[in-house]
């Protein structure tokens, strides 16, 4: 509010002086002269008619006193209008001189109005142009005052909140204590600090979360096996059928809890980057042990697989495959039909069943981390299956690719291999392919 008062003064001051400025430099000045000098010089000029060489002047106006030939008898200076012609292009006055009734000469008094004026009118102009630039000097360095002590603390201020918005915690803000907004700049830089601080106990408050969960997840399996044990146990000695079921149910219970606990195990490993996968040539007949460790249920027929060398981590194919019948048992419950193929540079493991698929446009979302179908509304999961074996898979320049198949849902296992690994980055789908698909 004060800085506004400050600069309409100003404005209202350099407004008064510029009218003021163009006034006196348009303004004509007045042909007139002093009517008492000039009667009183005409006066003393005929007191002294008879002697004019000793005439003096005591009105301070300058003139010429010519007789009535036109001769001069007396001036005041040099420059002086001699005549008559000369008096009227000066606009200079001209009275006669009576003596006796009788006009014995002229009076010719020298118009200087106009010369005071023009005096007067740059006295004004100089003065006037001097205080406005003087004003002008004022506002620029006013505005250097505030563009530096204002306007550019401000503009580091605004650099510094886009640093901290864009997640920068560590800069901290330059500031000047002598500034007039010092205080208030510093109250910033204590903010960041403050932020900085946040973050980092955040980031160990997670950490130490997914920590907690890798580590219950890991105690919880052992109890679990146990169950899983006794229950076999229990079963294989069991006379009775509907006993053996139920002990067959708590086997089935038991290895979904496993799975379960594997696939947040796992996840939460891969958050911490702790999920090693160390691929190795393995030879392809292995695969058919895989796929056989993972159909638990007898679902499937393994078919022939040809002979090649393969670019895989044992353990996690394992995992990869162990999803992916979990997936078809709990959501699909239908026979699986499996194809092997080599396909550019890779091995294709097809896995089908016959559960109807899923709506497309849930294809694209499918293999994100807890996302699952709305086939899986009632289904126990956790939404991590496919998550984990397509990054398996990725890690060991392979790739995951899910979509509708005829009857059911088509998954396809691309395993690369030895020497000729692909990845999902560097290897074009056909668009069909591109779909994906959770289980």
């Amino acid at each position: 509010m004060k800085m506004r008062i400050f600069v309409i003064c100003l404005m209202c001051i350099f407004a008064a002086e510029a009218a003021l400025l163009f006034f006196f430099s348009f303004r004509q000045g007045a042909d007139g002269q002093d009517t008492v000098l000039v009667n009183e010089a005409v006066r003393s000029v005929q007191q002294g008619w008879n002697d004019m060489a000793h005439h003096e002047n005591s009105t301070g106006l300058e003139y010429v006193v010519l007789d009535r030939e036109g001769e001069v008898l007396f001036r005041t200076g040099p420059g002086l209008s001699e005549s008559l012609n000369a008096a009227v292009r000066h606009r200079d006055t001209i009275l006669d001189i009576q003596l006796n009734s009788e006009t014995v000469g002229k009076i010719l008094i020298y118009n200087n109005t106009l010369l005071l004026f023009r005096r007067q009118r740059e006295s004004v102009i100089f003065f006037t142009g001097a205080s406005m630039l003087l004003q002008c000097g004022l506002c620029m360095g006013y505005v250097m005052y505030l563009k530096r002590r204002v306007i550019r603390p401000f503009r580091r201020l605004k650099g510094f909140a886009e640093r901290v918005a864009g997640g920068n915690l560590d800069i901290p803000l330059e500031m000047d204590r002598q500034n007039l907004f010092g205080a208030f700049t510093e109250s910033f830089d204590l903010m960041r600090a403050e932020l900085k601080k946040a973050r980092q106990a955040e980031a160990e408050a997670n950490a130490g979360k997914k920590e907690l969960v890798a580590k219950l997840s890991h105690d919880i399996k052992t109890p679990v096996a146990s169950i899983k044990a006794a229950s076999e146990v229990g079963a294989a000695i069991a006379e009775q059928e509907k006993i053996r079921d139920n002990y067959r149910m708590i086997i089935q219970k038991a290895d979904q809890i496993n799975t379960l606990i594997n696939n947040l195990f796992t996840a939460t490993l891969e958050e911490l980057q702790q999920l090693p996968v160390n691929p190795e040539d393995i030879r392809s007949e292995e695969l058919a042990t895989l796929l056989k460790n993972a159909d638990y249920l007898h679902r499937a027929v393994i078919p022939a697989i040809p002979d090649c060398i393969l670019y895989a981590d044992r353990l996690r194919l394992q995992q990869v495959f162990d999803n992916l019948f979990a997936n078809s048992y709990k959501y699909a419950g239908t026979r699986i039909m499996i194809t092997v193929r080599e396909d550019g540079g890779c091995l294709t493991v097809e896995m089908e069943d016959s559960g109807g698929g899923v709506g497309e446009d849930e294809l694209p979302l499918l293999k994100e981390k807890f996302r699952r179908g709305s086939n899986a509304a009632n289904v126990e999961g956790a939404g991590l299956g496919l998550y984990i074996s397509d990054y398996f898979l990725k890690e060991m320049g392979g790739g995951l690719v899910v979509q509708n198949g005829e009857k059911g849902l088509r998954v396809s296992v691309r395993i690369a291999l030895s020497g000729r690994e692909v990845t999902l980055n560097s290897y074009t789908f056909p668009l069909a392919e591109q779909s994906v698909l959770r289980f």
